[in-house]
């Protein structure tokens, strides 16, 4: 299974999202790798505790190899980090990528991290891939290489209005380059349910018939408590409503439903 964690909105937890479901994962005793494509890195950093200088070139120097030529250029390979997590490992990403970016395009590499996912795919049971909030090469990438996508949504009238223009550019990309992507499902994420609007977008955005899932993840202080100490929830605190809202949520989507 690969699952890529995307919205072209900031702010709506994607990294929050991929790697505590990620972190869930692994807990439940699957081996699992999580992808840090975005060159903040905030995933890099969550599940590792690096900054800076600290963290492995990893994604970058993937994209590195795959643009040098000649004899003894080296091809295709990757460091893997190990968390402190048992079964979680991450591909870090640093802001280099930013700077990688532009050349990638240009030599329409855009196949490569496909092709990295399927060797790596005999070794793990999971991969999460963390995108940037743009639909840029990184995505496009992870979109191509992953057959499920999860969207975040924070019960924004900014979110819900990008929302349609984005399950109909996935829908594009899926018929030209990956058939095989289905989106899971819409997340609802930093839900208030006694406040009146997210409960009325959330109603519309139901009775529109979209593929809103039944689980909402509640807003929380937790949650950065979380980041600060860089320990998933489901190691910080197992028994926290919003770590069972993540549980809850992992094990949907793991049933297929």
């Amino acid at each position: 299974m690969r699952r890529v964690v995307f919205n072209q909105k900031g702010g709506v937890g994607k990294s929050s999202i991929a790697c505590n479901l990620a972190a869930v994962s692994a807990a439940q005793g699957y081996r699992t790798l999580l992808v840090d494509l975005d060159a903040q890195a905030n995933s890099t950093h969550y599940l590792t505790g690096l900054t800076g200088a600290e963290i492995p070139t990893g994604i970058a120097e993937f994209f590195k190899q795959t643009l040098a030529s000649g004899p003894f250029a080296k091809k295709g390979r990757v460091d893997i980090y190990e968390t402190p997590f048992a079964n979680l490992h991450v591909i870090t990403a640093t802001a280099e990528l930013a700077d990688l970016q532009p050349k990638l395009e240009a030599k329409h590499k855009i196949n490569k991290l496909r092709k990295l996912l399927d060797e790596l795919g005999e070794d793990y049971d999971r991969i999460y891939l963390d995108t940037p909030p743009a639909l840029n090469f990184y995505t496009v990438s992870a979109l191509i290489a992953a057959d499920r996508c999860l969207i975040p949504f924070d019960c924004d009238s900014f979110s819900r209005n990008a929302l349609y223009g984005l399950l109909q550019e996935i829908e594009e990309l899926r018929e030209d380059h990956n058939e095989a992507l289905a989106v899971e499902g819409i997340v609802v994420n930093q839900f208030q349910p006694r406040a009146s609007l997210p409960q009325l977008l959330l109603d519309e955005l139901l009775g529109e018939g979209l593929p809103v899932l039944p689980v909402n993840l509640m807003s929380s202080v937790k949650m950065r408590e979380s980041h600060q100490a860089c320990t998933p929830l489901i190691h910080l605190d197992a028994r926290h409503k919003l770590t069972q809202q993540f549980v809850e949520l992992h094990d949907l989507l793991d049933a297929g439903v």
